[in-house]
């Protein structure tokens, strides 16, 4: 019996003996393995603040900030400004620039840095355009202007798309309809065909012109009527977009795009409206402006069809050409009892000034009777924005102006 209980002393103590020299083994060697653990990572360095820009003041002044230390040179392209205005870096490779006091408004803006213009990568907010993509900065005022979303009924933008048997391309336009529009209701509207510039899509006077907010808060102010305005795409000729601003050389192609131009709106765009939406289908009950490219396209194709239009408006046209006899053929003064308003505007700066004063001394010589607008400012949406402010409440009144 002991020698029994002798033996199975010895086997457990060598069964256990591997263990205990493991463990043994483990603690010793860990030492040595937790040294050879390598030292940690440096921290790598921050990002740097981020830049902000624009920075609106009070006062109405701006602070425009662009970072970019491996450029020479840096300027502020701002809207309504003949010249890039000169940026001064700091010592974090940060460029800006404070203006003067603006008026308020909404302001397009680039940078030129090195020669290049560039976007504001610290700015959302986009000034739509097919040509020239740009940032734009808003000023607010107190009270609103009539460009500003405010605290009054508000009207509906519908988006269309169709095809042009006329151009053959696809194309969009858009329709504003005033508030409390009712298409069940026996209720009919006038409509007012706006057209935007060149280099501008469609939704050039909704996304930059703003004329939806325009409209409600005239509306509100019971300062014009109730209207539906139509925005279509001005390029009856979509080649005189893509060659750039010297298409405008080519007169064959400028005219050839008021011609397709005009016969799209008139033969597709307007009757689709009148086939959708509860409007008065008569040339007593429909308006034709624009600006800039619109605007002559406007004077072009309602003077030359005064059947269908019986208000016409434009806003620093440009591109009519200066042989004005034979594109208005049939313009005298007997025109004058059809024409119920003939507004023709422009900046005193803008560099379309002196055709446009031209064009209005011809429409004298023939007896045309016409509205003449003359307003400080350049080749700007301040301009046409505040053109359409004053241009609306004009339409579809009883008197004629």
């Amino acid at each position: 019996m002991k020698r029994r209980l002798f033996l199975l002393v010895i086997t457990l103590a060598v069964a256990l003996s591997p263990c205990r020299a493991q463990s043994a083994t483990s603690t010793a060697a860990s030492p040595t393995a937790t040294s050879q653990t390598p030292p940690a990572q440096a921290q790598r360095p921050q990002p740097p603040p981020p830049v902000v820009s624009p920075d609106v003041r009070p006062d109405g002044s701006v602070t425009f900030r662009f970072r970019d230390p491996n450029a020479k040179e840096v300027g502020l392209n701002l809207e309504g400004t003949a010249q890039p205005q000169p940026m001064q870096k700091d010592d974090q490779g940060v460029w800006s620039v404070t203006t003067q006091p603006l008026a308020p408004d909404y302001y397009g803006y680039t940078f030129v840095a090195d020669g290049v213009s560039l976007v504001d990568p610290s700015n959302t907010l986009m000034k739509t355009n097919l040509l020239f993509l740009s940032n734009m900065v808003h000023v607010p005022g107190s009270p609103p202007p009539d460009w500003e979303s405010t605290d009054v009924p508000h009207g509906v933008v519908h988006h269309y798309f169709y095809h042009s048997a006329v151009v053959g391309d696809d194309r969009d336009y858009f329709v504003y309809t005033p508030p409390g529009y009712d298409p069940k209701a026996r209720t009919t509207y006038p409509v007012f065909y706006l057209q935007h510039g060149y280099s501008d899509g469609a939704d050039g006077w909704t996304q930059v012109g703003r004329a939806n907010f325009i409209l409600d808060n005239l509306i509100a102010q019971d300062k014009v009527k109730p209207m539906l305005i139509v925005m279509s795409l001005g390029y009856g000729a979509p080649e005189v977009l893509h060659r750039g601003p010297g298409a405008f050389r080519d007169t064959s192609l400028i005219q050839r795009n008021m011609d397709r131009f005009g016969e799209a709106l008139i033969s597709e765009v307007i009757p689709q409206v009148e086939k959708n939406y509860r409007v008065k289908a008569d040339r007593e009950d429909r308006a034709l402006a624009g600006l800039s490219m619109g605007g002559a396209e406007s004077l072009y194709v309602g003077l030359n069809h005064l059947d269908e239009f019986a208000w016409i408006g434009a806003f620093s046209a440009g591109g009519l050409g200066d042989n004005y006899a034979t594109e208005f053929p049939h313009l005298d003064s007997s025109v004058n009892s059809q024409l119920h308003l003939l507004w023709i505007a422009c900046g005193t700066d803008d560099r379309l000034i002196e055709p446009n004063r031209k064009f209005r001394e011809w429409l004298t010589s023939k007896g045309v009777q016409h509205t003449d607008i003359e307003t400080p400012g350049m080749h700007t949406w301040m301009v046409w924005r505040r053109n359409l402010i004053a241009f609306a409440p004009l339409l579809f009144q009883k008197q004629t102006n």
